[in-house]
């Protein structure tokens, strides 16, 4: 009774709660429009929300987005002679362009680009300029209000000047809750642009959440300039729970601001990224002592994790958790023993990046404290599954373990597949979430490794098979041994030809999808399945 009440649209709520429940699989979501009109006016504005992030060369968004520009404007579209391919506005059954709630000027940037290059062969950026600014314009105009927004500025684009728009109609972000800056070395010109919307940002905008601070300044002179405004966004935040310094960001300053009343009973989570620790060591302790709520850190690939590191940590009063390690260098091993054996039984995100051979012992040794101190592991990723400290790591912590990536560079050894495809299967929990693995599969191995993984359901499953010159399509015993027996819920088989631009998708194969379909099993595209440890930590 209540499942057919849900879709006669009985229990509008109730219904919205599902729709909500889909909002990052856009599959099943663009589905939904087609149950009834309920369902329809509930799933077309998350559809809408972020239209730009949608990985396709299908640029209609931006074609309906136009359709929406008052008469005068079109007609500075003449000579361009798109407008008449357009849709009228009035025969659009939603207002779309009010729907928006995530920017990224980045995205919005190469998406306009990549359009206006389908139509015009030379002398692009007239049209370029005209359509990005319009994108805007028309957002503004049908009164959208943005829940994230993020700047990306690169050095070497020519980026048209939309933050004068922004600052003049202050209701698109005076609401926003997400707030990226990945700012890229960028000319004198762009930073003194980007300075007034700065001053606007801690003015105006007092609710952000989150905020990614990815801003490297060599300049001495800008440098400080913007490192004093980025520091009072922090201090004018109401509500701020999470921050990320990321990629050599100017930081002294920003991080010290932490300290402030507001940051103290707000902030719970913060983010370093490929930080040298040696640039705020000495306010370490100083700064986390007045973070009163702060439940976790996550440590990504940072420098510096050495003894006078560790000093600055037992010096910390205010207890907090080390929730992810990214490791690509092992500078100072006791250092790294202490900081497990103090924080290890938090650590749920642990990844071994590419390391320099110099490092090669000592990762062999991290490995055994990883499998002494931490027991509650669920996401792991690794490039180099070589060791089966490694194998023995994933069975110990079976209980707790849902994510699995092992994503092989194209320079290794036939032997590394081998002891992956030999292992892995034997030591793979009863249910993972999520389960990818990327090398080139030889079929005899590929066959034991399902021959020993029967006893495992994986709710995502994703296989890049890295093709070699006498490599053998492995989907034949894919489907023998994981659709047959329904082991997985939703499945990316992608072959990878390297140097090629001849990759297939098993997505594209509809006979083949059908196929699966009928065994209960969900055939994504490759790319769309993918999912990163760093995404889930920034809560992408």
């Amino acid at each position: 009774m209540a499942y057919s009440k849900i879709f006669s649209g009985d229990l509008p709520e109730i219904t919205n709660e599902i729709i909500q429940y889909f909002k990052k699989d856009l599959t099943t979501l663009y589905s939904c429009i087609f149950v009834n009109r309920l369902w329809c006016r509930l799933a077309i504005p998350l559809l809408w929300e972020n239209p730009f992030s949608i990985p396709t060369k299908n640029y209609r968004c931006i074609e309906i987005y136009l359709s929406y520009l008052n008469d005068d404007n079109k007609t500075k579209f003449n000579e361009y002679e798109i407008i008449n391919n357009l849709l009228p506005s009035n025969t659009l059954l939603f207002n779309y362009p009010s729907f928006i709630k995530c920017l990224n000027l980045g995205t919005i940037y190469i998406s306009t680009k990549e359009w206006v290059c389908t139509l015009l062969d030379d002398d692009r950026e007239k049209l370029e300029e005209l359509v990005y600014r319009s994108l805007f314009e028309i957002f503004i105009k049908n009164e959208g209000i943005l829940y994230s927004f993020e700047i990306v500025m690169f050095a070497g684009i020519e980026y048209f000047d939309t933050m004068e728009l922004i600052l003049q109609n202050p209701n698109l972000t005076y609401n926003i809750k997400n707030l990226t800056f990945n700012i890229y070395n960028i000319s004198f010109h762009d930073i003194m642009n980007i300075i007034p919307f700065l001053k606007f940002l801690y003015s105006n905008c007092n609710s952000i959440s989150s905020i990614i601070l990815n801003f490297p300044i060599y300049n001495i002179n800008n440098r400080s300039l913007i490192e004093k405004y980025l520091s009072q966004i922090i201090i004018s935040q109401n509500n701020l729970k999470k921050i990320s310094f990321e990629s050599n960001t100017i930081l002294y300053n920003p991080f010290l601001s932490l300290k402030n009343s507001n940051c103290s009973n707000t902030l719970n989570t913060i983010v370093f990224y490929y930080i040298d620790f040696n640039d705020i060591i000495c306010i370490f302790n100083e700064v986390f002592n007045h973070l009163n709520v702060l439940e976790s850190i996550h440590i990504l690939y940072c420098h510096s994790i050495n003894s006078n590191f560790i000093q600055q940590i037992n010096k910390i009063i205010k207890p907090f958790k080390l929730k992810s390690l990214f490791m690509k260098e092992i500078s100072h091993f006791d250092s790294l023993q202490f900081l497990l054996k103090k924080f290890g039984n938090y650590l749920e995100n642990f990844e071994f990046g590419s390391m320099r051979e110099e490092y090669e012992e000592s990762r062999k040794k991290l490995l055994g404290l990883i499998i002494n101190y931490c027991t509650n592991i669920k996401r792991f990723t690794s490039d180099k599954p070589d060791d089966n400290n490694i194998y023995l790591l994933i069975e110990n912590i079976g209980q707790t373990i849902n994510y699995i990536n092992i994503d092989l560079n194209l320079n290794y050894s036939d032997d590394l597949s081998l002891i992956i495809l030999q292992n892995l299967g034997q030591v793979l929990p009863s249910k993972l979430d999520y389960l990818s693995l990327s090398f080139s599969f030889n079929t005899k191995d590929f066959e034991i490794f399902l021959k020993n993984s029967q006893n495992t359901f994986i709710k995502k499953l994703l296989i890049r098979n890295i093709m070699k010159n006498d490599d053998k399509s492995i989907l034949s015993y894919i489907k023998k041994y994981i659709m047959m027996k329904e082991k997985v819920k939703y499945l990316a088989y992608l072959e990878l030809v390297p140097f090629s631009d001849t990759n297939k998708d098993l997505f594209y194969l509809k006979d083949e999808v059908n196929e699966f379909k009928l065994h209960n099993i969900v055939v994504r595209k490759y790319f769309d399945l993918c999912i990163i440890i760093k995404d889930i930590i920034y809560n992408k």
